[in-house]
C-alpha cells in the first residue's frame, strides 16, 4: 500500500493573480475614468459653444429684421427693406421668420408658406430670447423671439426668427462623433502605452526569476545581473540569504565531520578493548563513553545556535535569563553569593535557551571555583549587550586564559566537570557575532569574563 504523496511547498503556496494584469486594469480603469470624465465636460463646452455659434446667428437675422421693420399709413407693419438670405423665399427652407401683435394678423416670410409660428403666450421678452420648439412635427425649430414697440405704434410686436435644429444637431452628432472616435483611440493608446510600461517596468522582476532559475540549476550561484535600484536592495537580500544558508550548510557539514572524527577514536578504542576481551572494558566502555557524550553535547550546542542564527527576530532580555540563571546557581552552590546590577531593560539578539545557557555556564564556573561571591554587571555598549561575570577567586594566569576554550581543558581537576562549558560558550558567542575574553577582576581579584552580544532593537 503506497501512501498518499505529501503536497509540496509549491502546491501549498496560493497565488493573488497577476501582478502584471493588475496594473493594467488599474491603468485601464483609471484612463477609462479620466476619459469619460473629460469627454464629458469637452463635449458639453464644444455643445455650448455650437449652439451660441448657432444662436448668435439668430440673434444677428432678428436684429436685422427689427431694424428693416416699419409701420405703413394703413397701421400695418411691413418691411422696408428684403432681409439678405434667399431661403426666406423658398418654402419649407428651413429658415423662417414672422412677425405678430395682438389683434394683428401675422406678418410671416414667405418660407412658411401655409405654416405659422405660435408665439410665446403669457409673455413679453424685451430682450432676445432662444427657445426649441417640436410645433413642426417634422422639423424640430430653435426660435429666437423679442418683443419690442416700433415708433408711430401702440402695438407690441413680437419679432420671431426660426430655423430648423437639423443642421444644429448635424454639427453637433459630427462633433460627438470625432470626440468619441478620438477619445477611444486616446484610450486604446494610453492602455496600450500603460500595457508596454507595465512590461518593461516589471521586467527587472522577470530577469530575477529566470537568474534564481540558473541558480536552482547550478549554473550561477548569485544573482550577478546589473538592475534598477528598486530591484537591488531585493536581490542584495537575496544574495545576503544564500551567503547565510550556504555558511550553515558548510557549518552543519564541518560539524558532522568534527563530530564524526570525535567519535571515531572512543568507537575505535571500545572495538579493540572488545576484540581483544580486555579484563578492564568496563571501565573503557564508561571513560569512552563519558568522552562520546561530551563530544555529542558540544556539537549539539553549536548546532541549534547555528540553527536559531537564521531567525532574525531573536529576542531575549538579559536580566530575566539572569535572575533564572541566579535562582538556579544558588540552589546548587548555597555557599554563593550573587548580587547583579545594571539595565534590566536591555536585550540581546539571541534566543533565550541559548543566552541562558551561555550565562548559566559562566555563572556556575564562577560560583564553582571562585571563593563564594560573584558580580554580575550588564551595560550598553553601543550595538552590544555586555555582560561582566566577576568572582573573588584566585583567578587564572594571563598564559593559561586562551587554553581554556579548548574543549576538554581544566585547570582544577578536584571538582566534577566535562571542561566543554567555556568551549561551547565561545562557540555559540562567535556563531551570534558576539565575543568573549578572559580578564583579571581588578575589584575582586579573580576571574572577570567579558561576554558582548549583539543588541536587539527596541520595540
Amino acid at each position: 500500500m503506497s501512501l498518499p504523496k505529501q503536497p509540496t511547498w509549491r502546491s501549498q503556496l496560493q497565488s493573488t493573480g497577476s501582478l502584471t494584469r493588475r496594473m493594467i486594469l488599474t491603468a485601464a480603469a483609471w484612463i477609462t475614468i479620466l476619459l469619460i470624465g473629460g469627454g464629458a465636460a469637452l463635449d458639453r463646452v464644444l455643445t455650448n459653444s455650437v449652439e451660441q455659434n448657432f444662436d448668435t446667428q439668430l440673434e444677428y437675422v432678428l436684429t436685422a429684421m427689427i431694424a428693416s421693420a416699419e409701420i405703413g399709413p394703413d397701421g400695418e407693419i411691413r418691411m422696408n427693406r428684403p432681409l439678405g438670405d434667399q431661403r426666406f423665399l423658398e418654402p419649407n427652407s428651413g429658415l423662417y421668420w414672422q412677425i405678430t401683435g395682438k389683434d394683428v394678423t401675422p406678418f410671416p416670410s414667405r418660407s412658411l408658406w401655409d405654416r405659422a409660428l405660435n408665439p410665446p403666450a403669457g409673455h413679453s421678452d424685451q430682450a432676445v430670447h432662444f427657445r426649441n420648439s417640436n410645433e413642426f412635427l417634422d422639423e424640430p425649430l430653435r426660435i429666437a423671439e423679442r418683443s419690442i414697440k416700433l415708433p408711430d405704434s401702440d402695438v407690441t410686436w413680437t419679432f420671431m426668427v426660426a430655423q430648423s435644429r437639423n443642421s444644429l444637431d448635424g454639427q453637433i452628432q459630427e462633433l460627438r462623433s470625432v470626440l468619441v472616435t478620438s477619445f477611444l483611440l486616446l484610450a486604446l493608446g494610453l492602455i496600450i502605452l500603460a500595457a508596454l510600461q507595465t512590461f518593461y517596468g516589471l521586467w527587472p522582476l522577470r530577469a530575477v526569476r529566470m537568474a534564481i532559475a540558473q541558480m536552482r540549476s547550478g549554473k550561477e550561484s548569485r544573482v550577478t545581473d546589473a538592475l534598477p535600484d528598486e530591484v537591488m536592495p531585493m536581490v542584495n537580500e537575496l544574495n545576503a540569504l544564500l551567503d547565510h544558508n550556504e555558511k550553515q550548510a558548510e557549518e552543519s557539514r564541518r560539524h558532522a565531520g568534527n563530530l564524526a572524527h570525535a567519535l571515531k577514536t572512543p568507537l575505535t578504542v571500545i572495538m579493540n578493548s572488545a576484540a581483544a576481551k580486555a579484563p578492564d572494558i568496563s571501565e573503557t566502555v564508561i571513560r569512552e563513553a563519558t568522552t562520546m557524550r561530551r563530544q555529542v553535547d558540544h556539537h549539539l550546542a553549536r548546532a541549534r545556535a547555528v540553527g536559531r542564527l537564521g531567525h532574525s527576530q531573536s529576542r531575549a532580555l538579559v536580566w530575566g535569563s539572569l535572575e533564572s540563571v541566579e535562582r538556579a546557581v544558588s540552589r546548587l552552590y548555597a555557599h554563593a553569593r550573587i548580587d547583579m546590577v545594571g539595565d534590566k531593560a536591555i536585550a540581546a539578539r539571541v534566543e533565550r535557551q541559548d543566552l541562558d545557557e551561555m550565562i548559566g555556564n559562566l555563572i556556575e564556573n564562577a560560583a564553582k571555583y571562585g571563593g563564594g561571591s560573584v558580580f554580575v554587571t550588564v551595560s550598553d555598549a553601543g550595538d552590544f549587550v555586555e555582560i561582566a561575570i566577576e568572582d573573588d577567586g584566585q583567578g587564572i594566569p594571563e598564559s593559561e586564559r586562551e587554553r581554556l576554550f579548548d574543549r576538554g581543558a581544566r585547570l582544577d581537576t578536584g571538582k566534577p566537570g566535562t571542561g566543554l562549558g567555556l568551549a561551547i560558550v565561545r562557540d555559540v558567542v562567535e556563531i551570534y557575532g558576539g565575543t568573549i575574553a578572559l580578564e583579571k577582576s581588578e575589584d575582586m581579584g579573580g576571574l572577570l569574563v567579558r561576554l558582548s552580544l549583539p543588541k536587539a532593537i527596541a520595540d
